[in-house]
C-alpha cells in the first residue's frame, strides 16, 4: 500500500515545465548574443526578467503543491 501525499509528485512533474522554460530562454539569450554582441546589455536584462518569471511559476507551484489538501 502506498501512503503519502500526492501532491508532492504532482509539484515534481509541473516543476518539469520551468526548467525547460529557462533552458529556452538562455538558449535564446545565447543565441542572441551570438548574432549581435553589441546587443547584450539589452538581451540580458530581458533574459533575467524571463527567468525570473519561469521560477516564479514552479516557486507559485510549490506553494499550491503544499496549500491545497491533498488525495
Amino acid at each position: 500500500m502506498v501512503v503519502g501525499n500526492l501532491n508532492v509528485i504532482g509539484y515534481g512533474l509541473a516543476a518539469i515545465g520551468p526548467g525547460i522554460g529557462v533552458g529556452i530562454v538562455f538558449a535564446a539569450f545565447i543565441n542572441g548574443v551570438a548574432r549581435q554582441p553589441e546587443a547584450r546589455g539589452q538581451l540580458q536584462g530581458i533574459a533575467f526578467i524571463g527567468m525570473a518569471l519561469s521560477e516564479a511559476l514552479a516557486i507559485l507551484g510549490l506553494v499550491l503543491a503544499f496549500a491545497l489538501p491533498g488525495a
